[in-house]
Order: structure tokens, then sequence, then C-alpha cells
């Protein structure tokens, strides 16, 4: 609901330490690659075009968003978003290349913008020109920008497959696009704790967590955009908290309250307590302190170039598979 049109260049850097200084104690797993493309397949169960569902409200999202950043300290609450941005603008750093141009979708505080600074200052060195947009049609011409980036926003879009069409649309050819988003694995303990208790308490449950994308339908939602050369890896980030309300707390200082339009607007006092009970017996450390897992999708795609390497014909291939057998027995021979 939010972006920054960066001009700037990119050099090399090596991989950065938390910056989570002041703030709950995250532990991080570096992910390994889950997928990689091998065709343009939809993705099953997937909606797309005209057909998508309209899972979110989003006009109460943006009221979240916004009441988040009108608090009185709103960066206490943007520890994730803060690390995230600089795994992402590591990606960037990573290509060797400079980018004149640059859009940073639902760019929030600037976070990525920061990284890509020298000293990563607070206030951003890169001209900017903020924009208020909407993922799903952005005010953009084709062939815009030289970079997209987005941090932790399209979650939240009702329509990934038209964003991720619109995202490609405004990438020049052989640009990129560098994003992250929540997976489906966010959250488990608190998602496991609510649900729980309400069956225990009330006799059923409805959704507290919202739905995410699942990682598999992820590239191919970005193969049918038109993006090659993918990659898409997964990360997990765990932030212990004194317990469930201080979760929920957190959530809602980063706007990351549910928004779902099947969601149950209030939950009783005696299941709260009830789930926060269930929270710190399954899931609790021994120091007292409760885990929230936050599992990280990072993708990269690019807009088709005449100057990329493309995969040679079938059937053009010079030397066959059998042909390798017979290596070894090349070798200790060239040794004799």
């Amino acid at each position: 609901m939010g972006a920054a049109a960066l001009g700037g260049g990119a050099g090399a850097v090596g991989a950065r330490a938390l910056r989570g200084a002041g703030c709950p104690v995250l532990r991080a797993g570096w992910g390994r690659r889950l997928w990689a493309p091998s065709g343009g397949s939809a993705a099953a169960g997937v909606a797309s075009g005209s057909g998508a569902l309209s899972p979110f409200d989003r006009r109460l999202k943006r009221k979240q968003k916004n009441w988040a950043a009108l608090r009185a300290e709103p960066a206490e609450c943007e520890y994730l978003r803060r690390e995230v941005g600089g795994r992402i603008a590591d990606r960037v750093f990573d290509i060797p290349r400079t980018f004149p141009l640059a859009l940073d979708l639902g760019s929030g505080r600037g976070y990525i913008a920061q990284h890509l600074t020298k000293k990563n200052a607070v206030e951003s060195e890169i001209p900017t020109v903020s924009v208020v947009a909407d993922e799903e049609c952005l005010p953009f011409k084709e062939d815009t920008f030289d970079l997209v980036v987005s941090s932790l926003s399209l979650h939240w879009v009702n329509d990934l497959p038209r964003a991720f069409r619109e995202i490609h649309q405004v990438l020049k050819p052989d640009g990129v696009f560098i994003g992250a988003m929540f997976g489906g694995d966010t959250l488990y303990e608190l998602r496991c704790s609510l649900q729980l208790a309400e069956l225990e308490r009330e006799g059923g449950f409805s959704p507290h967590v919202s739905p995410f994308t699942a990682v598999s339908d992820l590239g191919h939602l970005l193969s049918r955009a038109g993006f090659n050369t993918l990659t898409v890896d997964t990360d997990e980030i765990q932030v212990n908290y004194p317990g469930l309300f201080e979760v929920m707390e957190d959530l809602q200082g980063m706007g990351e309250s549910n928004c779902s339009w099947n969601r149950k607007p209030l939950l009783h006092r005696e299941t709260m307590l009830a789930a926060a009970a269930i929270y710190r017996e399954m899931y609790g450390n021994s120091d007292g302190s409760v885990p929230a897992t936050f599992q990280i999708y990072y993708m990269i795609g690019w807009k088709f170039h005449e100057s990329q390497a493309r995969p040679a014909q079938r059937g053009s291939a010079t030397v066959s598979f059998g042909d390798l057998a017979k290596i070894d027995g090349l070798l200790s021979r060239g040794k004799k």
C-alpha cells in the first residue's frame, strides 16, 4: 500500500550480522533452496486473473498500518522489517551491476533503502519519491524500473498473480525483482494455541492467523507472470517473547494483525487465558519465554532480455550421458 522510487547504485558487500539490537531476541536459521523452475505449469488451487479470490479486507489493513505508523514508538516493533530489509539488500549487492532506478514496493519506513546507503545511515542518501499506490495496480509505465524490491508486503495482496504481473510489466527488460513475504509456517505456535483453546472453551474455532502462500505455488506464480531465471528460498526467524499477549501486541504494532474477511472479531477472556497457558505448555522455553516463528520466502526473478543466457535446444547435445562412464578410464590412461 505504498511505494518509493529510488535512484542509486549497488556495490559488493558480504553477509551482515543480525540488526535487531534493543528488541526481542531473534534467532535465525538460514534456509535451503526449495524450488527450482522446470516449466510454467499453473499452481493447482491458486486463483488467478479475474477469478481471483479476495481473502483480505484491504481497507481494514490500511487502517491497521496507519494505526501502527502513528504509534508514539513505531520503530520498536519494526525489528523484523529491519532484518528482512537488510537481507534483501544483501541480495541486491550480490548482483554485480548498478540499478539507476528502483522501486521499493510497500516500502514502509524504507528499511531496504537504509541498507543500500553508506554506513547504513538512518536517513537514506538515495533520492526518493514516495507514491501511495496499490500493489495490484501500479501507477507506473511499462519498462520503467531496473530493479523492484518488496519486503513483507505482498502477503496481504488479494490477487497475488496480478501483483506479480504488474511488477513484471513495470520492470525494464533484464530488470530484476527481489522480494520477501511471510510463508505458510509463520506463527504456527500462535495458530495452534488459539485453535486448541477455542475448541476447549467454545466447542469450535475460527481462523485467527491469516492464510499464507505455499512456496511451491510461489515459484509457479512468478513463472506465469513472465519471470525467468527464478530463485525461491526459505528462511526462518524465531523471536522470543514473554508470553502470548506480547506476541499479539507486537503484531498489532507491526500492522500485521489479521484482516481476513472470515476472522472472528473478538475472543473471550477465558479463551485468551487458556491459549496463553497452552502456548507456554506446548512451546515454552526453559527461561519462561515463548517462541514465535516467522517463515520468510525470498524470491528473485528476471524479466527476459536477448542478452540473457538461455537453455540449449532439446537434442542439441554432442555428448551422451553414456560416455560419462568412460571418463575414469581416459583419466587413468592419461596418468600413465
